[in-house]
């Protein structure tokens, strides 16, 4: 009985060592340091903390959807390359998302990315001359297609404004302002760009086309 007993403690004591040692191994794979790269307007400590759940979790079992779910939650974030470095690091390249104007609806204040997708707002010293959309995503989405598809020059736009009756108002640089109709409003900016290249331009600052086949110059 008493060999037994001896027996069963030097293998539990046995098992326990060999336990022991596995988990020391599979420990050194704990995520311990995050490399964040290629962030230009996001801090390294607010992408970190975005990643905060997921230190110390095994990178040998570390899924990409995890990284996604956390990093997302920021709007400035448009996507990101992960790279593991054994044993326990994890290196970050992050895409932002960049900012091509200042959207107010209902109260709100957004920026918009270059693909129209909504961005949380914040006082960013590099986008502080950014033009400014009165309205709503929907409908500007469809105008600033239409504004590419003629190659009106959009770095002249200081602000767009919609209007309930479906029509845009758009002041440009130099305190010039053009009225659009709510219908062909591309014809009117065409007519708008042929203008503006002639020598008479600079004498007016208000273009308005609302008039259908009219326009107006003051």
């Amino acid at each position: 009985m008493r060999k037994r007993l001896v027996i069963a403690l030097s293998l539990l004591i046995a098992l326990t060592t060999i336990s022991s040692k596995q988990d020391f191994k599979i420990s050194k794979f704990n995520l311990k340091k995050i490399i964040v790269e290629n962030n230009l307007l996001l801090k390294d400590k607010d992408i970190k903390n975005l990643l905060a759940p997921i230190y110390n979790k095994n990178i040998l079992f570390l899924e990409s959807n995890e990284i996604k779910n956390a990093l997302m939650q920021n709007s400035f974030i448009e996507g990101f390359n992960i790279k593991k470095k054994y044993p326990n690091t994890l290196k970050i390249k992050i895409f932002e998302k960049k900012p091509i104007a200042v959207l107010y609806n209902k109260k709100k204040k957004f920026y918009l990315s270059e693909k129209l997708d909504l961005i949380e707002f914040k006082n960013l010293k590099n986008y502080q001359n950014l033009p400014h959309i009165f309205g709503n995503k929907e409908n500007f989405k469809i105008f600033y297609n239409d504004l590419k598809k003629i190659n009106f020059p959009l770095d002249i736009i200081e602000k767009y404004t919609f209007y309930q009756v479906d029509r845009w108002d758009l002041e440009i640089k130099n305190n010039k302002v053009i009225k659009l109709p709510s219908e062909n409003y591309t014809k009117s900016l065409k007519s708008f760009l042929e203008l503006k290249s002639k020598s008479s331009f600079k004498k007016y600052e208000l273009f308005d086309f609302r008039i259908k086949n009219q326009l107006i110059l003051k």
